[in-house]
């Protein structure tokens, strides 16, 4: 491999299935160490698998990378506009006689014209199993004589092309991650190369690309430490020297087995629908498998660029929890200044058909209070919609069980009349003056006010729990307040 003075890498998926958690993962790690070293990130999508490809899906794992604010420098280039070159690399094996022609009959015998979902098949950071083990086997074609060639081509016999595996000695490779690996040869099969059909395996396509792009560094799942010795031998026989190979630690769910949907939403658009963050997800997915050092966990981007490595990447499995995916999201609802909330929140409310003509989308200000005041009891991004929802929209339901608990008292219709009146009178809005007049009528009616203040809690946004309720008052304003306090009494009234 020609030498670099910066690292390329590459993401590669498959368009089987959409963007899912583990290559996230796999996509993120290779765009720190590209960001961190100053290289080059590719995006390549391996779409020969002409069976399990959905083309489809293209633009569902291109829409996954860049809501999750990972940014290739090349690409996307797709593999099956680059059939020709695997072709070309298959013929120059046979020749050298690293290769030979195979006509035995797919999946004759393990290791045969390995058809989709074998060892052969595709990278499939977007799948949730990897790639299978097969059998060793050496194929009794590669000792077949020049006439029986000729004999099985006169005939038109199918052929396909398998590597000639060494059957002595051992391939050696070198992991950024695990360290130095041998394999035996007499453990790895005639893998194929090139399918009867004239599509290329798995095995060929990657190195013949990751050879053409100058690949420095290849940085993927440790499902895939099973496939690296053929491919090392495919670079060596093609002439080239390996990259350097980082096999990431596993995604396992709660369970300690492999991530997969049975642990729930695994798609990365999935976790983009509920309302986190694409920050916090970066964040979260960075620590599975990586460590920056001194326990540290909220670390902005930036700080994960600088911070990166290989070697902090760990050798054990992560496991995937949810719990805490949601608390990230708590500290980049909570912890940045406001104005790096507020885009978020108004993508948010447009989803929900809550802002066009609000006052939100008016009033600027307004709307950084308002957030800041919701945004400390924020989980997702749904909760402006949800439980806040009340804050940019006067069409709100009273929550059953805030009225079940909360509007019992006989005397609260009078109550909440007068109130709106105390409130309506007065002449500076602010969170004293709301607090007086609302002790005010509970001490003149002879309740307790936090009688009254629960349940104008609930006249005012609908709910039993919500931010503090005179600094809600004050950034609803007094005209929203009475309104809403006089549009109650009628729903208070004992039936």
């Amino acid at each position: 491999m020609p030498p670099s003075d910066k690292p390329r890498v590459r993401f590669a998926p498959s368009p089987t299935g959409y963007l899912h958690v583990g290559g996230a993962r796999t996509a993120l790690f290779n765009w720190l160490f590209a960001r961190h070293e100053g290289g080059t990130l590719l995006l390549r999508i391996e779409d020969t698998d002409i069976e399990r490809n959905r083309p489809e899906l293209v633009d569902g794992i291109l829409e996954g990378l860049k809501w999750l604010g990972i940014e290739w420098d090349e690409g996307p280039l797709f593999q099956s506009q680059r059939l020709d070159l695997y072709r070309a690399a298959a013929e120059r094996l046979l020749a050298s006689g690293a290769a030979f022609g195979c006509y035995c009959k797919a999946a004759a015998y393990s290791g045969g014209d390995a058809t989709p979902g074998g060892d052969e098949d595709q990278e499939g950071e977007g799948d949730d199993e990897g790639p299978k083990v097969q059998k060793s086997v050496a194929c009794p074609c590669r000792d077949l004589s020049d006439a029986d060639r000729a004999a099985k081509e006169k005939a038109g016999v199918p052929r396909a092309v398998r590597f000639r595996v060494p059957r002595a000695g051992a391939t050696q490779f070198e992991d950024a991650v695990f360290g130095p690996r041998e394999v035996q040869n007499a453990e790895i099969e005639d893998f194929v190369l090139l399918r009867s059909n004239g599509l290329p395996t798995y095995q060929l396509s990657v190195v013949v690309d990751d050879i053409d792009m100058r690949i420095t560094h290849i940085i993927r799942g440790a499902d895939h430490l099973s496939n690296t010795p053929k491919q090392a031998l495919i670079y060596r026989a093609l002439g080239a020297a390996p990259p350097i190979f980082a096999h990431v630690p596993l995604i396992l769910g709660p369970d300690r087995t492999r991530l997969s949907k049975r642990h729930g939403a695994t798609s990365v658009g999935s976790y983009a629908e509920e309302g986190f963050l694409p920050e916090a997800f970066r964040n979260f997915l960075a620590l599975l498998g990586w460590s920056p050092g001194e326990d540290a966990e909220f670390l902005r981007t930036s700080e994960l660029i600088e911070r990166f490595s290989l070697s902090s990447v760990s050798r054990t499995n992560a496991v995937f929890d949810r719990a805490k995916l949601e608390w990230f999201n708590t500290q980049y609802l909570q912890k940045p200044p406001v104005e790096y909330v507020l885009p978020y929140v108004e993508a948010e409310l447009k989803r929900a058909g809550l802002w066009e003509g609000s006052q939100a989308s008016r009033d600027p200000a307004w709307f950084a209070r308002a957030v800041e005041l919701i945004r400390p009891r924020t989980r997702l991004l749904g909760d402006f919609t949800t439980w806040a929802r009340a804050f940019f929209t006067d069409d709100f339901d009273y929550e059953a069980e805030a009225r079940d608990k909360f509007w019992k008292d006989e005397r609260l219709p009078s109550m909440l009349e007068k109130l709106a009146g105390a409130l309506d009178a007065l002449a500076d809005w602010n969170h004293d003056a709301c607090d007086a007049a609302s002790r005010g009528v509970a001490a003149a009616e002879g309740v307790k006010a936090g009688v009254l203040i629960n349940a104008t809690r609930v006249a005012i946004v609908g709910r039993a729990v919500a931010p503090p309720l005179f600094e809600t008052m004050v950034v609803l304003g007094k005209e929203r307040v009475v309104a809403r306090l006089r549009r109650a009494v009628p729903s208070v009234r004992p039936n």
